[in-house]
């Protein structure tokens, strides 16, 4: 069955009622991964911009039409790890144990649960949408903010020039735990975005299993709501955002991208990267190129 075929058959289960910004990557990897995962789901959203979309309604006409739980910020992988044991007990795998949570409440302050529940292998597949801050708080840098960007807390100005640190690569730090599975992903690559979510909701049903989604983000970037799956692909044709995914600690390139293009094809269009210069885009450049050479020696063998 093609990916097609797998959307088109599939029931949406996030309601018409959602509350999130035009154009927001993070819905729409929401209800791809909910089409998927099917009804036999439960689900956990931290604080964040799902949480406040209005995933919890007050009836099956709007919020979801599946049990969804909002957890604190810091403990969607805590909380998803009690009902994975509870429902292994009961001898039941056949449920889909799911946690979508944004950067920050999966790179920052719900960084020590995930890795712990990563480390003991329960039975989960954990959704990262990466908008690169703290977006439904009014753009906060995360530490899956790239360098360089303009946020209400790395200001531009005459002295502060945006964020001064690399962003953290969670995808690779997740890798290294040993998961059943781990992937990037992109809305812009819709195919290998399904293919993904199919295997890593699989990979859960006998171990840990984490998604890195990109998630453009109109608001936060400043860029227009209609152009949200064409800046997913710039991302990933630029190497800003690669796609792979490690199965059992097989890693490969599941996008191939032997002619990129340059970063500032990417980030040119969005205001939060429009005070750079020259020597600051260069940087930039050089820090996805090295990116690039280590994933590139990381799949060699099995390209």
């Amino acid at each position: 069955m093609s990916y097609l075929d797998v959307l088109s058959e599939s029931k949406d289960l996030v309601t018409p009622g959602m509350s999130a910004c035009q154009g927001c990557g993070g819905e729409l990897i929401l209800r791809k991964v909910l089409q998927i995962s099917g009804e036999n789901t439960i689900i956990g959203i931290p604080p964040g911009c799902m949480a406040g979309a209005g995933v919890v309604g007050w009836n099956f006409s709007n919020g979801l039409k599946i049990p969804v739980h909002i957890p604190l910020l810091d403990n969607t992988a805590s909380l998803l790890s009690g009902v994975t044991a509870m429902y292994q007990k009961m001898g039941r795998e056949d449920v889909n144990i799911i946690g979508l949570a944004g950067d920050g409440a999966t790179a920052d302050c719900g960084f020590q649960s995930l890795s712990a529940a990563a480390e003991r292998g329960e039975h989960m597949l954990y959704v990262c949408y990466d908008n690169e801050g703290y977006m439904n708080t009014g753009f906060q840098r995360s530490s899956t903010t790239f360098k360089g960007s303009q946020t209400s807390t790395t200001p531009v100005g005459k002295v502060k020039k945006g964020k001064k640190e690399n962003r953290k690569n969670i995808p690779m730090i997740m890798a290294m735990h040993g998961a059943a599975y781990v992937a990037t992903a992109s809305p812009g690559h819709m195919k290998d975005m399904v293919e993904k979510i199919e295997k890593g909701i699989a990979a859960s049903k006998h171990g840990f299993a984490y998604l890195h989604i990109i998630s453009p983000c109109p608001t936060g970037w400043v860029s227009k709501p209609e152009c949200g799956i064409d800046l997913a692909k710039k991302a990933v044709k630029s190497n800003y955002f690669p796609l792979f995914e490690v199965e059992e600690g097989v890693w490969r390139r599941t996008v191939p991208n032997p002619k990129p293009i340059p970063v500032t094809d990417f980030i040119a269009g969005l205001r939060k990267f429009k005070h750079l210069g020259e020597d600051e885009l260069a940087e930039i450049q050089e820090y996805v190129d090295k990116n690039n050479e280590l994933l590139e020696k990381l799949t060699r063998e099995v390209s």
